[in-house]
């Protein structure tokens, strides 16, 4: 917890003391697009700017009943979200302490002959789930220190906090990290101009060829035995039915529940197998 509050607070105060730098940036910025929209060739007349400009501030004057309803939707989200982190520290703790007489006395419930293979299987998924959320976090870490190393060395305001971003984008596989890179993509194009952003998206490519070439299959691939459609697949699913949250845990869902189904047939399979020697006598004869 010490940890983690740690990260958060010098993630914060470093998004803090680069706001101003990146609004400065963007006031310039903005000057610079208008120059560029009345110049060759588009030759957009200042009447023209000014009208996207007061269309814009119309809009969002005619829809601030939306926008403050928006703001207290937000409010309420964040007051859930504390209120859910407690209720997760303290039934992780319990899981943690007690976590394997609890699931002794779920399957214990069970019918008797479903015990066993039902222990199995959930110690195999909890393996699968383990070995998941490892190769995860390790993917993560090298798509955020790269990315996070590569933003920094250009001067990109807010580089730690974009690295935060991605490395919490990246636990949603295949898809996440590069999302969430394009975060940085826009913030470099604001900052410095398109001939950072058109590097700091090479970096995000050359990042995302390692993920996939070597850091997916070398260790996601020992950890999660999933094809890659059935990975997009849940990943949508998730996204439809529960948003971002869905999306992060769809694939580690996916997993233990692959784990679990491969485990119980196995089982099956190894008992309908005939005793050994036994298997290629023929019929009236007998075992030796």
């Amino acid at each position: 917890m010490a940890g983690v509050s740690a990260v958060i607070y010098g993630v914060v105060q470093a998004f803090l003391n680069g706001l101003p730098g990146l609004t400065e940036n963007v006031t310039t910025g903005i000057s610079e697009a208008k120059h560029w929209l009345v110049s060759p060739p588009l030759n957009m007349s200042q009447s023209q700017i000014n009208a996207v400009v007061n269309n814009i501030g119309k809009t969002l004057t005619e829809n601030q009943a939306t926008i403050a309803s928006g703001a207290l939707t937000a409010t309420t989200t964040v007051t859930e979200l504390v209120s859910g982190l407690f209720i997760v520290l303290f039934t992780t703790f319990f899981l943690l302490r007690d976590g394997a007489d609890i699931w002794r006395f779920l399957t214990h419930l069970l019918p008797r002959k479903a015990i066993e293979p039902v222990r199995e299987a959930g110690v195999q998924s909890w393996k699968t789930l383990h070995a998941y959320v490892r190769a995860t976090v390790l993917v993560a870490f090298v798509d955020a220190f790269f990315i996070g190393v590569g933003v920094g060395i250009l001067g990109v305001p807010l580089a730690l906090p974009l690295a935060a971003v991605i490395f919490i984008g990246a636990f949603v596989p295949v898809v996440g990290a590069f999302i969430s890179g394009s975060v940085a993509v826009v913030v470099a194009l604001v900052a410095k101009g398109p001939i950072a952003a058109l590097i700091v998206l090479a970096i995000l490519v050359g990042v995302q060829q390692l993920e996939s070439h070597i850091l997916q299959p070398f260790l996601l691939g020992r950890a999660v035995s999933l094809h890659p459609l059935a990975v997009i697949l849940a990943i949508a699913a998730g996204l439809v039915i529960s948003g971002i949250i869905g999306a992060l845990v769809a694939v580690p869902l996916l997993a233990v529940a692959n784990t679990a189904v491969r485990s119980l047939a196995s089982r099956k399979a190894r008992k309908a197998q005939p005793p050994p020697g036994t298997k290629d006598l023929a019929i009236g004869e007998s075992a030796a």
